[in-house]
């Protein structure tokens, strides 16, 4: 692997050598990489205004691509035996052919990391250098959720801690005993992210230093918790003693590793800390499930951008640009429903034509789109209006909020319902006047977290019985958990737990109780 750091430089005039081709042919080098970088950046801030982190390009082998699909993505990353797993299955059909490796894999850090496959060609440099280091990158740094959740300067040094922290329990614990563990904290991985904002920003880089800190005023909480047991009360009354656990436990809690780690009464504090890394990673994660066309689409849209721009110098020549052209073309295509190769909704696809749409209806709009849209429509700013676009939404209210009549018909959207309850598909809009709002509520809810993701809280723990733990999930559209899906899970869950688990499926309208599901700890876990 070989690397090389571009600082962030201040906008300014804008520096371009027309006529200077910034390559020939394939080959590359890196002062060939550095031109590039530079040719990219005299576009990305003083044409586009976009804003980034420095840049620290690494230049890896196919293998080491498909080697961080497996730790997916992070250079720095603890060891688990799914990461072998993945990489088993990516190297297999790689050598095959029955799948491409990625042009690039882009790290949401400060500096932010691109790595670029050293089998591009220098056109394809250009193009990821583009789209990585100044389009996601731009995204990294302003968007909102990133900026709420993510700490982009704390997280190598805390992935490192991670790393460290993991194999030091190894070494002590046995490899075995920090297996369940981890298999455990991953299988609830996607219940283990706050989905709303609480007061403190996130600060990984302390993590090392604050671990003795937490552990003691863990170990001070579980005491005064499980010291004695409340009294019964009388039937219907009060109960004051549960008020004051619901209280110290922050019930109901929709985060169920932080509960764990918090509350769970048989885990040792390695054990906790171990949910607790697992519980950062998957919070590191999450803004990214929220914003996947939005990402690609500003990338996308930047990098056509400055391809283009850098053709028109003639800082790339005519067979560049038009092998840029054709990779372009392969990413933004969008199978219509009824091809054998669709599989749903390209984000790039949706993303790129989103964000020339917007770039449209600011420069030549019509009187559509003036009716649509009057705060942005003629601004004549496509650029500022996208770049607060990019700093201030998510997928869902992105859609919800931009996406225009014109490019309803132009993707040739409808919206079909499959009720269980009724033999046959119903058309329920099409891309006319009557359908138009139809259309783009329900193309924005399939990217809304609250539809995407089961919504299971930790309720209660019953202290004057057997210590069960008690879930709800409430059952949205009247969609139910996978029943094996939903023991395996369980399974995990009771094991960290020490205790059985309870999860009651409730309707969300009519609050009766769908079905349930128990699990109980199994002893060889501890």
């Amino acid at each position: 692997m070989s690397s090389a750091t571009f600082g962030a430089r201040p906008a300014g005039p804008a520096v371009i050598a027309k006529n200077t081709p910034l390559f020939t042919g394939n080959d590359w080098d890196f002062d060939t990489i550095r031109r590039i970088h530079d040719a990219c950046e005299a576009i990305a801030g003083p044409e586009l205004g976009l804003s980034w982190y420095p840049n620290q390009i690494e230049i890896i082998t196919a293998e080491q691509m498909l080697d961080a699909y497996a730790s997916i993505g992070m250079p720095l990353f603890y060891k688990h035996w799914s990461f072998g797993k993945h990489f088993a299955q990516h190297e297999a059909g790689y050598r095959r052919g029955l799948m491409g490796l990625a042009y690039e894999i882009v790290i949401n850090s400060d500096p932010c990391i691109s790595y670029i496959m050293e089998e591009n060609t220098a056109t394809m440099q250009t193009l990821v250098i583009a789209h990585a280091a100044f389009g996601h990158n731009h995204f990294f740094k302003n968007n909102y959720l990133f900026r709420q959740w993510t700490d982009a300067e704390g997280i190598l040094d805390y992935l490192d801690f991670a790393k460290t922290f993991i194999t030091r329990c190894e070494e002590r614990y046995g490899h075995n005993a920090v297996e369940a563990v981890l298999d455990a904290a991953h299988a609830l991985m996607n219940q283990g992210v706050h989905r709303y904002p609480r007061k403190k920003r996130p600060d990984l880089s302390s993590e090392q230093r604050r671990e003795r800190e937490r552990q003691e005023h863990q170990e001070r909480m579980y005491n005064d918790l499980w010291r004695t047991l409340p009294a019964k009360t009388q039937a219907g009354k009060p109960d004051p003693h549960a008020e004051r656990r619901r209280a110290l436990l922050e019930l109901p809690q929709e985060n169920i590793l932080y509960f764990l780690e918090k509350a769970a009464p048989r885990l040792q504090p390695w054990q906790r800390e171990i949910l607790r890394i697992v519980r950062h990673v998957a919070q590191y994660f999450y803004p990214q499930r929220q914003t996947k066309v939005m990402n690609e689409g500003c990338a996308t849209y930047n990098h056509y951008r400055i391809m283009t721009r850098l053709s028109e110098t003639g800082q790339i020549d005519e067979a560049a640009y038009l092998e840029f052209l054709q990779s372009h073309t392969n990413v933004i295509r969008q199978p219509t429903y009824d091809d054998r190769h669709y599989g749903g909704h390209n984000p790039y696809a949706i993303g790129f034509a989103m964000m020339t749409d917007i770039a449209r209806i600011c420069t030549e709009p019509t009187e559509e789109d003036r009716a649509w849209f009057p705060d942005i429509a003629g601004s004549g700013d496509a650029m500022g209006v996208l770049r607060d676009v990019w700093a201030n939404y998510r997928d869902e209210s992105f859609i919800a909020q931009f996406l225009s009549p014109k490019l309803m018909r132009q993707l040739r959207l409808f919206h079909v319902t499959d009720d269980p309850d009724k033999p046959e598909l119903r058309v329920e809009a099409i891309h006319d006047e009557r359908g138009y709002r139809k259309l783009r509520r329900a193309f924005a809810r399939q990217y809304d977290v609250a539809w995407l993701d089961p919504d299971i809280e930790v309720v209660d723990v019953d202290l004057e019985g057997d210590r069960k733990l008690i879930l709800h999930h409430k059952v949205l559209n009247r969609v139910l958990l996978n029943k094996d899906d939903a023991m395996r899970v369980l399974q995990h869950l009771a094991d960290l737990w020490g205790y059985d688990v309870l999860m009651k499926e409730v309707d969300t309208t009519t609050g009766a109780v769908l079905k349930e599901h128990t699990a109980s700890a199994r002893p060889t876990f501890f």
